[in-house]
Parts: C-alpha cells; structure tokens; sequence
C-alpha cells in the first residue's frame, strides 16, 4: 500500500501545468497582493513552472528562456475563487438537472474548469459534487488530458438527512437520498474519513438550509454543533480544512465555535455572529453577486418560485450583512457560488464588493493572499514570488482603480504555461 503525506501530498495536489522549462516575463507593472503596491516593468523569471525571481525589466534573461512580453499590461497572481460548482450549470434549475444522465455533469465539470481557468482562476475550491466528480477533474488536470485549474477537491457535500444537502426533489417512493448524510457525531467522522479515502482534500458541509433546495428555509439549522464540531476536529487531525454552508445566525454562530475554517453565504449573519469570526479569525465568504443572475435568468432557468423567493428575500441582507461585517474587520475570502450561475463571470463579484464597501485592494487580496491563506497554500500561490507557482493573470488598466478590468483578463499563465494571450 503507497501512502503519501505532509508536504508530498501537498506538492501532488498543486503540480498541474508544471513543465520543465523557462519563461521571462515582461510587463508594464506588476500589483504586489501582500503590500498593494505597483512593481513597475517587472521581469518574471519561472522555471520548472514556478518562480525563481522578480526583477525589473533589462535585468538578465536566462539563456534559452522563453520570453512573453506584455506591454500595457498589469500583472497580478493568478486569482483564487473559494467556492465554486464545476459540475453544476447555472442554466438548468429546478428539475431541469434531471434531465441529463448522471454521467453528463462530470463532461460539463471539464468545460468549466476550462472557462474557469480562461477567465483568470487558476486556483478553486469545488466545494460539493456527486460521484467524487471533482476528483476525477482535478486528476485529469494534473495528468495533462485536459485543461483547468488548480482544484482544491470537497467530493460531497455532508448534510443532514432532509437537509439542503440531501436529495430533497423526489418523493418517498423513489427513496432517492445523498450517500453523505450525517446524523450523530460519528456518522460526521465517519463521512470525513470516507471523504478523504475517495480523493477528497476538503471538507465541505450544510450547516442550515438552503435557497436552491426544496422544503427547506435558509435560516433554519440543520446540523448540531455537536455534529458540526465533530467533523471540524476529525477533518483537522487529517490536516484538513472544513467549509459550511450557512445562511442562518444560529448555525453560523454554531459553526464558528466548532472550529469550521470558512463560513459560505453567510448572508443572515447578525452582530454576535459578526463579533465571533472577529474573534476566532474565521474566514467569510460572502457570494453576493449571484444574485443579479439568478433574478434575472432563474425563472427562464427553471428555477421554483420558492426558490426565486428565497433568493429575493435574503439578497439584500446578505450585500448589507458583507457591508457591515467588513466594517467589522472580519477576514474575508472570494467566493462566488459559480455554477448558481455560468462559469466565467466569477469575476464579476470584485465589483459587487466594491459596491458595498471593499476597497479594490481589498476585494483583489480576498480573491489572492487571503484566499491562500484560508486554502492554506500561501506558500504556493496567492503572490507572484519566489517559489511560488507561475500563476499570472493580466489586465488592461488599472485594478486599483476600476476592479471591472478583471471581468476581461488578457492574459492569463498557469505554471509558467500561456492558457490565454
């Protein structure tokens, strides 16, 4: 039996796109994600597909490098998006899913980790599919038959029986139910380790309910923090970080004093809640721009009025509970629940937030070093630097002044491979 660990495992799960050459790159500037500061004319040198130096433009050029030269372009890291569904598309709501056979979604995973990564994101968490579909796709990538991201992988989604993570269209007699169900505090460690055994290499779990499911409201908890605690210190001891849905005060409340790492939504989240993640350093992930899409398009989509109910009654107070939480000093991170809608527009959400009280800087950094640092690969990306991977997405114009520019990114590299120029 082979058994990989610590820093080899990391290093597998990071290593797609990496060749062993030389790249040189050539830009106007360069934006430092750590300090918000502008490197003019850098000359980025990587090799064997991450950085070996940042320099200045006329500096040497290792014989042989390949050189990309970029004039009028920003550069910056290679962005990041928390949360997202790869094999999930925004157009088919409702019932619609059910059209297709099982097999179908992981296809459409494949074009999105494309689209995805086109778009600027080379790195993901896909937190939540069937069939360890994500797994599948971050292999495939990292062998080099097709074209994405970096994934960071979450296999299902844990949820409690009835809950938004479970099967909650069909009636008793097709008795159709999720194979991750939890229900007691070791049916928690239990789903952690079955997880993990099946590729996994994040935890992603329903704490409360949910818009796009059926029979539920998303205020309401639905797992215990007994449960939630569980699976938070079992997905720890495996040197694993844990993700929560949660909507609802009470189960974010919840979830942060069992040690879950991020928050997803978070969209009723009251002061208490606000002042807990202020205190423990939880990460917020806020999706506040998805819901411009599903309004306008969900209905077409098929979405259930309910559901587009749900969606209108919390889109608001989720874009003034982000205000009020960034005011608070919490730690924020990018994530957008792509696949709610098309793969591609991740980008759109920089703009939401600066809207609703991020600075470009700010909203830019949760999308880079924060991001990162809740992935806990900030050794690896996040920041163009050495030893970190070749990761660069560029824009025309400036993103400290129109955060928009990187709705429509020029280039894009990922370990020191062009993916769009």
């Amino acid at each position: 039996m082979r058994v990989v660990l610590g820093a080899a495992l990391a290093a597998a799960m990071l290593t797609g796109g990496a060749q062993a050459k030389t790249v040189a790159v050539t830009a106007d500037r360069l934006l430092d994600t750590k300090t918000g500061k502008y490197v003019e004319k850098p000359l980025v040198i990587i090799e064997d597909g991450r950085v070996v130096s940042v320099g200045r433009a006329g500096d040497a050029v290792p014989a042989g490098a390949e050189q990309v030269s970029l004039p009028g372009v920003t550069l910056l890291p290679g962005l990041i998006d928390m949360h997202v569904h790869l094999t999930s598309a925004g157009k088919y709501g409702g019932y619609r899913p059910y059209e297709f056979t099982d097999s179908f979604w992981t296809a459409v995973g494949v074009a999105n980790a494309k689209t995805t990564l086109e778009a600027g994101f080379t790195t993901v968490r896909n937190v939540g599919t069937a069939f360890y579909a994500d797994v599948g796709i971050r292999e495939a990538i990292d062998e080099g038959w097709i074209v994405g991201p970096r994934i960071m992988a979450s296999g299902y989604a844990l949820g409690a029986t009835g809950g938004h993570c479970d099967e909650t269209f069909f009636p008793p007699s097709m008795d159709e139910k999720s194979p991750a169900l939890v229900d007691s505090p070791d049916e928690g460690r239990k789903q952690v380790r079955t997880q993990r055994k099946y590729g996994a290499r994040s935890i992603k779990i329903c704490a409360t309910g949910g818009v796009f499911s059926r029979g539920d409201e998303p205020g309401a908890q639905q797992l215990t923090y007994e449960e939630m605690k569980a699976i938070a210190d079992e997905a720890h001891m495996a040197g694993m970080k844990v993700a929560a849905h949660a909507h609802g005060a009470p189960g974010i409340k919840d979830a942060i004093r069992a040690g879950i790492d991020t928050i997803e939504h978070v969209s009723l989240i009251d002061d208490e809640g606000v002042k807990l993640a202020v205190q423990r350093g939880t990460w917020l992930g806020f999706d506040i721009y998805n819901t411009d899409y599903t309004q306008a398009e969900g209905k077409k989509n098929g979405e259930l009025e309910d559901n587009l109910r749900k969606d209108r009654e919390i889109g608001g107070i989720q874009r003034e509970n982000y205000r009020k939480a960034l005011k608070a000093g919490a730690r924020m991170i990018y994530s957008t629940d792509a696949g709610v809608y098309p793969h591609g527009l991740n980008a759109k959400q920089f703009a939401v937030m600066v809207r609703f009280g991020a600075t470009p800087l700010q909203a830019i950094q949760s999308a880079t070093v924060n991001a990162a640092e809740a992935l806990g690969w900030d050794k690896d990306v996040g920041q163009v630097g050495k030893g970190f991977w070749g990761d660069l997405v560029g824009v025309s114009g400036d993103p400290l002044s129109d955060v928009t520019v990187l709705e429509k990114p020029v280039f894009v590299m990922k370990g020191g491979e062009v993916v769009k120029r």
